[in-house]
């Protein structure tokens, strides 16, 4: 799972703009999403000007949006 945690943070720092905003939150709309392939995991992070700050690594249908409280103000 490690593994798989890495592959997704190398592809959001890659192209973070070519993952989907995170639905439903309407409080801040810089928060994107990473889909884990073979967990049911998925990675919450913002983008800033030259860094992404990661929310969060969650299970996909526990605790919804449990890590909201992490994000920026924008």
């Amino acid at each position: 799972m490690v593994a798989e945690v890495n592959s997704a943070l190398d592809a959001a720092a890659s192209a973070s703009h070519s993952f989907p905003l995170w639905p439903g939150v309407k409080a801040n709309n810089s928060i994107r999403r990473v889909v884990m392939r073979r967990f049911p995991y998925v990675v919450a992070f913002e983008t800033h000007s030259d860094e992404l700050l990661v929310l969060a690594v969650a299970h996909g249908r526990r605790r919804p949006l449990y890590w909201l409280a992490r994000a920026t103000q924008t």
